[in-house]
């Protein structure tokens, strides 16, 4: 029988929550140290321009989505969660050393940086449906926004070292690469021996591993209305690595001091991804969701802002850290709700699938419209799609309560 996480008196939310937390914090520090340097890296060793980095970038976050619902799939029909989610950290933690090892070879160094993609695509529906099996129903706000606050606080460590290194050997990229590899193995480690694996219910019967399976969820009204919300506030969403670049620019930040222009943004969705799980699981899931895509758009006006100076442009990113606060586990507490024990990974993986092709398709665009108008045209541009995103989303949302 599955152990019931309230009778667990030393945690409100369950130590699996906790231990998938610390096995993403680790994760992420291996991960951010590579993305705080990503976009400083194939802009400067490998000339990307603006549009090659964003159809780069579009197909780096998006790669993932290829493999979410299969892997969400074969997760519930061995209802092997864990097991599944530990290949696609395995994954990653090879390709890190493969990044280490490409040189300056950019098509080495793409190709692995792409493989591990697909690692974080095979990981996360699993990891989440541990997640919600492993905590109480009405505290999944709570539970999300636990693991999330931890996998930030990774997020936060992992430029930080990554400066640290980069600061006493400029270009060191190697560096970051190896030391990266390192956190990866030891938070591969935590999830192998210390999370446990979560079947659901007792009478829970596998779920049929096909596609076609994994579609009839969307026969779900309410479970719909979030994929195709979530799908279209993505489509208006700004990769980080381009608001990053945006500020850099505008600011004209010393190239040194790139990497922790993301610890501001990860920063702030560290401190405020609990209170808002709870406030979501109090107050109404869909209010605190939408609330963190109005920090969103305060973000993107303050980008747009013609005449914006270094602070204006800085208090953009601890915004945007609100906005992933808000909604990242929000949105996973609200599906899980939506959807049956059996299907509960697939279901997952589904969602995050619509909304990570949405922002491979927004990346793509973003860097065309640099390309052709500059920097803050493109932040007007989205700016303006994202309004009438959330108009849209609240309209919705306030029809299915």
């Amino acid at each position: 029988m599955t152990e019931d996480p309230r009778h667990r008196g030393h945690s409100r939310i369950g130590s699996n929550v906790v231990f998938l937390g610390l096995t993403s914090l680790l994760t992420d520090v291996s991960s951010e140290m590579v993305n705080a340097v990503l976009p400083l890296y194939l802009t400067s060793i490998f000339r990307f321009t603006p549009l090659a980095f964003g159809v780069f970038d579009g197909i780096y976050q998006g790669t993932s989505a290829f493999v979410r619902v299969w892997g969400g799939l074969l997760a519930d029909r061995r209802r092997g969660r864990k097991q599944i989610a530990a290949v696609g950290y395995a994954t990653s933690a090879v390709c890190k050393l493969g990044l280490l090892v490409s040189g300056s070879v950019w098509a080495f160094a793409t190709l692995f940086l792409l493989l591990d993609r697909l690692g974080k695509g095979l990981r996360t529906a699993p990891r989440d449906a541990l997640i919600a099996l492993s905590s109480p129903a009405d505290r999944r706000g709570e539970a999300f926004g636990v693991h999330r606050a931890m996998d930030t606080a990774g997020a936060l460590i992992g430029p930080i070292v990554a400066f640290a290194l980069l600061s006493k050997a400029p270009a060191a990229f190697d560096a970051v690469f190896a030391v990266s590899v390192a956190f990866a193995v030891v938070g591969l480690g935590v999830l192998l021996f210390f999370v446990k694996n979560r079947r659901g219910d007792e009478g829970e019967a596998p779920a049929a591993a096909s596609f076609r399976a994994a579609s009839t969820l969307l026969g779900i009204p309410e479970f719909r209305t979030l994929v195709l919300l979530g799908s279209v506030l993505s489509l208006a969403t700004v990769s980080d690595a381009f608001v990053y670049l945006v500020v850099q620019r505008r600011a004209n930040l010393d190239p040194s001091l790139f990497p922790l222009l993301p610890v501001a943004m990860a920063l702030a969705y560290l401190v405020l991804a609990i209170p808002a799980g709870r406030l979501a699981d109090g107050l109404g899931r869909a209010r605190v969701f939408l609330g963190g895509y109005g920090a969103l758009a305060a973000a993107y006006a303050l980008l747009a802002w013609p005449s914006a100076g270094s602070i204006a442009l800085f208090l953009s990113l601890p915004l945007l850290g609100a906005h992933y606060a808000a909604t990242d586990g929000v949105l996973m507490a609200m599906a899980s709700r939506t959807l049956p024990p059996e299907r509960l990974t697939a279901g997952l993986a589904l969602l995050t699938t619509g909304t990570t092709l949405a922002r491979l398709l927004a990346s793509t665009l973003f860097g065309a419209a640099w390309s052709w108008r500059g920097p803050q045209s493109a932040i007007v541009f989205f700016l303006c799609g994202l309004t009438a995103a959330v108009a849209v989303a609240a309209v919705a949302l306030r029809a299915r309560s």
